[in-house]
């Protein structure tokens, strides 16, 4: 639960900050301008995430007859989790990793590298797949897609900002100083939010994929395992096109230090942590 009241505490800071700095940047039609663009944008991602990242991907989809282990692991793991069947897809690269995508669970795609089933026993990939199907469960492509609309509404006021010379569309010149600050802080700001809404979510795929899986530990071997050997073996697929490395189970193009708060997944090693006390515990930290 405390995950999930994160992500709600969290999107009411980044739509209270929309609100604020609208008023102080963009008066009323500025702040319907710049929400009606970021509905736009994203809302275009949002239906058709699924289509876009397989071919960014390029992957295949397989079947009960192309692929019969690896699709009877994601049916069975379905069924347990209450989902219907996703498509199911496998991406010919070496770098291990898995994602899923799709607007709602009646839309559903999972997908995974050739890499990742060369490298994970069949319960390591269990726990890896159950991890993709709670973020269908818990409709983290609208949750993420709320967040990057409302970040997206917040960059725009912004850039009306420097483009009007600090007035609103009301033609309201505000104090300076303050429009200056908003102008640069608040993309910051909004960026900064979004990411940890994309964070918390990662915690909660996990969690909600250990109990789908019934089995943290293996999750979190998998990890470990994917974190080890992502290190030498670049996603080329992901290189070419980088917006995508935000939906992998692990992000293969996060940098450490202080980039870790521009990171969209969590530190490798306090998932693994959660996880193993998980598989000691019963429970998840801070689920109680």
């Amino acid at each position: 639960m405390f995950n999930l009241a994160k992500t709600a505490i969290l999107m009411a800071a980044i739509t209270a900050l929309f609100v604020v700095v609208g008023g102080m940047l963009g008066g009323k039609q500025g702040m319907l301008l710049a929400l009606l663009m970021a509905v736009g944008m994203n809302f275009f991602s949002y239906w058709f995430s699924d289509t876009m990242v397989l071919k960014m991907t390029n992957a295949q989809q397989v079947d009960e007859h192309s692929a019969p282990q690896f699709y009877a692991l994601v049916k069975e793991l379905a069924n347990k989790a209450g989902l219907p069947m996703p498509k199911v897809f496998l991406i010919d690269e070496d770098a291990p990793n898995a994602f899923a995508t799709g607007r709602n669970p009646e839309h559903a795609s999972v997908a995974a590298t050739t890499g990742i089933l060369r490298i994970l026993s069949s319960r390591e990939l269990r726990g890896v797949m159950a991890h993709e199907l709670a973020h269908v469960k818990h409709r983290d492509i609208l949750i993420s897609t709320l967040a990057a609309t409302m970040a997206g509404a917040i960059s725009a006021l912004a850039n009306f900002a420097m483009f009007a010379g600090g007035r609103n569309s009301e033609g309201r010149q505000g104090n300076p100083l303050a429009s200056l600050l908003a102008m640069i802080l608040a993309p910051l700001a909004a960026s900064l939010i979004q990411m940890s809404i994309s964070r918390a979510r990662e915690y909660e795929a996990d969690r909600g994929g250990a109990e789908i899986s019934a089995d943290p530990l293996a999750l979190a071997q998998a990890l470990q395992k994917i974190h080890a050997y992502s290190q030498g073996t670049s996603f080329q697929a992901i290189e070419r096109h980088p917006e995508a490395a935000q939906m992998m189970i692990i992000n293969p193009l996060t940098a450490g230090g202080l980039s870790q708060l521009f990171s969209t997944h969590p530190p490798m090693e306090e998932r693994v942590a959660r996880l193993i006390s998980m598989s000691k515990n019963g429970a998840y930290p801070g689920a109680e």
